[in-house]
């Protein structure tokens, strides 16, 4: 039976479609990779459903690229048990977006609270902790240009004489630069680091919080052509 011509173009675009949610897989792939390596760049986040949500949008990413193909197969051969099964799993990926956007919301509103213990974590077991642990808090106070959690004082049970800071907190770092050099504003930074690390995580997580909602809106459109593509293979229509 010969097809309309609608029928023909809808499953070019659902093969277009799913060409798109390939590059959005890769795209969610990248981006939760980005997230999650500001994440263990900075610090050990204590909040386990924040830690995780970059990880999610990997997990989904890497799904959606396999999904993708898939698709396009189901598109191409007119078959109608795959086309089902793509918009049923792409269905379920979308669910899964939206819970992870809605997890990244709320691990945004939490980030003073889980930065400031962090920090305070890692400056009071500074001396007794991991050279992987210091060197995370050195990191964050070269790269951010901050000292301590709110400013240097923080550092007061770095040193006995309580007036030294870590070499990281200097403006221009030698060996033994922060020693007895608190307060002095020509040589430590006396910015803290809670602002600048929240800042730079907020950014990470708003970024991925928009990009599963943006994606998860071309999802369903792709949903949506996958349901009219199955009606007309139902209907007996013979896609050429």
């Amino acid at each position: 039976m010969a097809v309309e011509g609608g029928t023909k173009c809808i499953k070019y675009l659902l093969f277009f479609f799913n060409f798109l949610f390939w590059v959005c897989g890769l795209a969610l792939i990248v981006l939760g990779i980005l997230a999650q390596v500001a994440i263990n760049n900075t610090l050990v986040i204590q909040n386990a459903s924040g830690a995780a949500v970059p990880l999610v949008i990997i997990g989904v990413g890497v799904v959606i690229f396999f999904i993708a193909f898939f698709g396009c197969c189901g598109a191409w051969k007119e078959n109608y048990c795959m086309v089902t099964m793509f918009s049923v799993l792409l269905g379920l990926i979308v669910i899964v977006e939206l819970g992870a956007a809605i997890a990244g919301y709320i691990f945004r509103g939490k980030l003073n609270d889980m930065v400031d213990s962090s920090l305070r974590d890692m400056i009071s077991k500074y001396n007794s902790s991991s050279e992987d642990m210091r060197k995370a808090m050195d990191n964050i106070q070269k790269e951010l240009k901050c000292c301590g959690v709110n400013n240097s004082a923080d550092w007061g049970n770095f040193r006995p004489d309580g007036t030294s800071v870590p070499d990281s907190c200097c403006i221009n770092q030698t060996a033994g630069c922060g020693n007895a050099a608190m307060h002095d504003s020509s040589k430590v930074y006396q910015t803290g680091c809670l602002t600048e690390v929240e800042n730079m995580l907020r950014k990470n997580v708003q970024l991925v919080i928009v990009a599963a909602v943006v994606i998860a809106f071309f999802q369903v459109t792709g949903i949506i052509f996958a349901c009219m593509l199955m009606r007309g293979i139902r209907s007996g229509y013979e896609v050429m």
